[in-house]
């Protein structure tokens, strides 16, 4: 990437400035756009990096090609990172036009800029693997799935279907996954029909310091540093049950730029740490990393106990060996499951009881289940996930020691 003008939508979010300074420290020449709205604000996440004066900021909207196309004159990309986007979940399903125009008709716009400008730049789309959506796990599962949505589209070919791979069904379940899968082909598309160098990367989810306080492991980090601070007496969370696939920003931040460098063009890749764990789990590992020790749980009615519950496993399972914990366990054979009517848990730990209440409000219309990457495809080009799951919890809860951190909403 050295000498490489590079170009980032996005560059003043999360995963776009932690990119922006891998790249710089790779020798690129980094550009960035960021919206008209952020020319009289601090661009924190670049200042915090230390980058600020190191990147040069184009103002502009992926909302308006002119601006694009102004953006592509000043940068003169040889590579075009596309992380701008509405990123949040839950906000495209209080506001699913705006998630489409903002992350579909930016897309759009972006690709024909580029075209009609007849630059040729390599593209990196990021992509998500919540494209994948509704995977299936287990037969019981399924018969719970198909009993909820009556239909499943399309049908399994086999069970159960993980890990995935880029060849896995896509079920988008928000309309946030929507957008993905039509930026997704948008995307591929332009390869295909003008053979614009474009890559593909469906990243799993990506965490460290500084990630959204809206999103559930920041969520999760911030209201324990503040139980630790004594700032609060509880937890307040959603789901508990679902799995994700937990990769650190520093990670995937070296994933792009691999692609950048060795990806073919108009193919998928998936980027993610190739492991899975509960939300519960996180909950109880950032408990235990901020000092507690956990003797064991169970639900606010008094039932569903579990002693030792972040007792480490590391058996394989669905074709992959990785570490969980027993409460992971439990959920994976069907025989731990956690409800609205639970009301909450109970964490009872060497300093005291810790309450999670259920937060209505935190549950999603329609859930993702389970998320579990197959990464073979990128490991090809020699991609290796460094960080632990831990090293993320450690990262993020001392991101909320500080003071200002914690009281950003």
């Amino acid at each position: 990437m050295k000498g490489k003008n590079v170009l980032i939508t996005g560059i003043s979010g999360f995963v776009g400035s932690y990119l922006a300074k891998h790249l710089i420290e790779r020798g690129a020449d980094v550009y960035g756009l960021v919206r008209w709205s952020t020319v009289y604000n601090p661009i924190k996440n670049l200042v915090d990096k230390g980058i600020h004066d190191e990147v040069r900021l184009i103002h502009g909207d992926l909302i308006d090609i002119s601006s694009l196309a102004h953006a592509l004159d000043i940068s003169k990309p040889d590579v075009v990172f596309h992380l701008g986007a509405q990123s949040y979940v839950p906000r495209s399903f209080i506001n699913p036009i705006e998630t489409i125009q903002i992350n579909v008709l930016g897309t759009q716009n972006l690709l024909e800029a580029i075209r009609i400008k007849d630059f040729d730049p390599k593209i990196i789309y990021a992509g998500s693997s919540e494209e994948y959506g509704l995977v299936v796990w287990s037969a019981k599962q399924y018969q719970q799935v198909k009993g909820k949505y009556n239909v499943l589209f399309p049908e399994p070919k086999e069970i159960p279907e993980l890990p995935i791979n880029e060849m896995n069904p896509l079920r988008p379940m928000s309309p946030y996954a929507v957008s993905k899968v039509a930026c997704d082909y948008l995307t591929r598309n332009y390869y295909s029909s003008y053979g614009m160098k474009t890559i593909i990367s469906r990243g799993f989810n990506t965490e460290g310091a500084g990630r959204g306080s809206m999103f559930v492991t920041s969520q999760i980090a911030k209201q324990i540093m503040m139980l630790k601070l004594k700032e609060r007496n509880k937890i307040e969370i959603g789901n508990v049950n679902v799995f994700r696939d937990w990769s650190h920003v520093l990670d995937i931040a070296k994933g792009y730029s691999l692609l950048a460098e060795k990806g073919e063009y108009g193919e998928v890749y998936n980027q993610g740490s190739a492991r899975t764990n509960s939300v519960l789990t996180y909950i109880l590992l950032a408990l235990e990393n901020a000092g507690w020790k956990i003797e064991k749980l169970e639900s606010m009615k008094k039932d569903k106990l579990v002693n030792n519950p972040t007792e480490r496993i590391n058996s394989r399972i669905w074709g992959r060996e990785f570490e969980r914990t027993k409460v992971d366990q439990l959920m994976c054979e069907n025989e731990l499951e956690y409800s609205l009517e639970d009301k909450g848990i109970i964490v009872y730990t060497d300093k005291g009881a810790i309450p999670i209440e259920f937060d209505p409000s935190r549950f999603r219309p329609a859930e993702v289940p389970i998320l579990l990457s197959d990464t073979s495809k990128i490991r090809g080009l020699n991609f290796e996930a460094k960080y632990t799951l831990e090293d993320i919890i450690r990262d993020q809860l001392n991101f909320y020691l500080n003071p200002e951190n914690r009281q950003e909403r």
